[in-house]
């Protein structure tokens, strides 16, 4: 197997869940409130065989502090993979950002944004280095 087919292969994930997010979004279309598609792309991606946490609590800390502030991850999948869903016009980078916090905050390696918003679903892949915190975009070759 050459890289690209390497590389491609160990994100194949990412490519099958924007799949099932683009079977809800042809069911749906846009105009729906985040939690209807939170709510079926949970559904089909359990079908699939993913296990699927829906609104995993992320409490805040200040050292050993726990704060009176908790934000919630719309979908996580398998443990290692959150999804933040929008239903916007388009995907800016103050949600990008908020994705990138939930993954430096959890430590979890790879996120996803999803948006419903607009005429076609958009996604966006990334992978948090666990050895120098970086996120990257990620892209299939």
């Amino acid at each position: 197997m050459d890289l690209i087919q390497e590389h491609n292969k160990k994100y194949e994930f990412f490519k099958e869940i924007t799949g099932e997010a683009m079977k809800v979004h042809s069911k749906f279309h846009k105009g729906l409130l985040e939690s209807a598609y939170e709510a079926a792309l949970k559904y089909l991606l359990e079908q699939k065989g993913y296990t699927v946490e829906r609104q995993v609590a992320l409490p805040m800390y200040w050292d050993d502090v726990l704060l009176d502030q908790t934000y919630r991850m719309d979908l996580v999948v398998n443990g290692n993979i959150i999804l933040e869903l929008k239903a916007v016009n388009f995907v800016d980078k103050e949600h990008r950002r908020q994705l990138f916090n939930y993954m430096h905050l959890t430590h979890i390696e790879y996120g996803m944004i999803i948006n419903f918003g607009s005429d076609s679903l958009f996604s966006e892949w990334f992978r948090r280095d666990p050895l120098n915190a970086e996120i990257e975009k990620i892209k299939l070759l």
